[in-house]
């Protein structure tokens, strides 16, 4: 399973063949606690069409809680200790609330757009910077009143008012957890690195497979001069360049990850020289003796995963209690533990995500310093077809 203490063990007893990965083939449903039967039975049924609110406005006080709450969630974000017994947070919400949970867990690669379920057939999601964007273009997401949310101001300004969860005065996305994009090298192979070795290197180098990833190359042109203000803000022109440069070098070199455990698995048996990737993979390598070290060159590209809520979520007072508990403290210091990404809010790094924080220098001021966090762009189909033709 991709999750950061396998990681470590993986790399460090060198048994990488036999890590394997939680599956999320697509979206499942599933009710913690309840049977395989059920949850099966549930998957095949599926939301029925729905058309979101014409004018969803902020939720002015809440009611008592309806006694059950509908969660889409991406693999690792939403745990009630079905894949480890130690890693869970759903129950303690339940106890709490009284919000019975009903989850669906979604795989963005293959189901980009929850925003494709009915806004009725769910109360929360976890969502993309990609995915949030097309939310809140729909009318899929409703404005939040922030004000009901305890924990929200203890997440940092940066995050909270970043374009991937507003639009104009309204906040739309609780942030939950961060992450950023630098170049990885090995030591052994690869005397220093900066962005443009990416492109430059005789590889093989490793991206990610997500067509966000052209705002990288973006950079490496920002920094050759071209007029970029935004890397995820590009003309025609810009992209097709930025395109461009992952074609640049041997097709045979350039590699692309979607599991992050892929990138510790290449590290770790030599078959890669860079790869796009975060601090903490190198951490895990490091942890495994292997001399992977971070390019230390700014600016970077970055992103933040939030919780958002439905524009007509059939149960608002329980999917507001979830909202405020994943942004406490206790969360997000589990998330990032479990998933190797930083938490939203600072005071989660201690404990079991004190390491993960220090990876991303997470509560400290220079943490969020020439990084360009992701919003979809407005002609995002065109970043989906451009990199088609690169990692098809």
């Amino acid at each position: 399973m991709r999750r950061t203490h396998v990681a470590v063990a993986v790399v460090s007893a060198g048994l990488l063949t036999a890590c394997g990965s939680r599956s999320a083939p697509g979206t499942e449903t599933v009710t913690p606690g309840a049977s395989a039967a059920a949850a099966s039975a549930t998957a095949s049924s599926g939301p029925g069409p729905s058309a979101p609110a014409a004018t969803p406005t902020p939720a002015a006080s809440l009611g008592p809680g309806e006694g059950t709450v509908s969660v889409v969630a991406l693999d690792g974000y939403a745990e009630w200790g079905g894949v480890d017994p130690k890693v869970k947070w759903i129950g303690t919400f339940e106890k709490e609330t009284g919000c019975k949970v009903s989850l669906r867990i979604y795989d963005p690669r293959q189901e980009e757009k929850p925003g494709d379920f009915a806004p009725a057939s769910f109360d929360v999601v976890s969502a993309t910077p990609e995915v949030g964007g097309r939310l809140m273009a729909e009318g899929k997401a409703a404005p939040l009143n922030t004000a009901l949310l305890a924990g929200y101001d203890k997440i940092p300004k940066r995050l909270r008012t970043l374009p991937s969860v507003t639009r104009g005065e309204q906040v739309y996305g609780v942030p939950y957890v961060w992450a950023t994009n630098e170049v990885l090298y090995d030591s052994g192979k690869v005397r220093s690195a900066g962005p443009e070795s990416l492109f430059e290197d005789k590889g093989p180098v490793m991206f990610r497979d997500r067509p966000l990833s052209l705002a990288d190359a973006a950079l490496v042109l920002k920094e050759r001069g071209a007029d970029i203000e935004d890397p995820f803000d590009l003309t025609d022109e810009q992209l097709d360049a930025a395109a461009e440069l992952f074609r640049s070098g041997d097709e045979g070199g350039r590699l692309f990850w979607r599991d992050p455990i892929e990138v510790v698995q290449a590290f770790a048996t030599g078959s890669v020289r860079l790869a796009q990737a975060t601090p903490y993979h190198a951490d895990v390598l490091s942890h495994g003796r292997k001399p992977v070290k971070v390019a230390g060159d700014r600016p970077v590209t970055g992103w933040a995963d939030a919780w958002m809520l439905s524009a007509d979520a059939p149960h608002p007072s329980c999917a507001y209690k979830w909202l405020d508990f994943t942004a406490s403290a206790d969360v997000q210091r589990k998330v990032s533990a479990w998933m190797g990404l930083a938490p939203a809010n600072p005071e989660a790094c201690t404990g079991a995500a004190r390491r993960i924080c220090a990876d991303y220098e997470a509560g400290e001021s220079r943490a969020f310093k020439d990084v360009y966090f992701a919003v979809r762009p407005e002609a995002y189909d065109k970043w989906v077809e451009r990199w088609s033709r690169i990692a098809p």
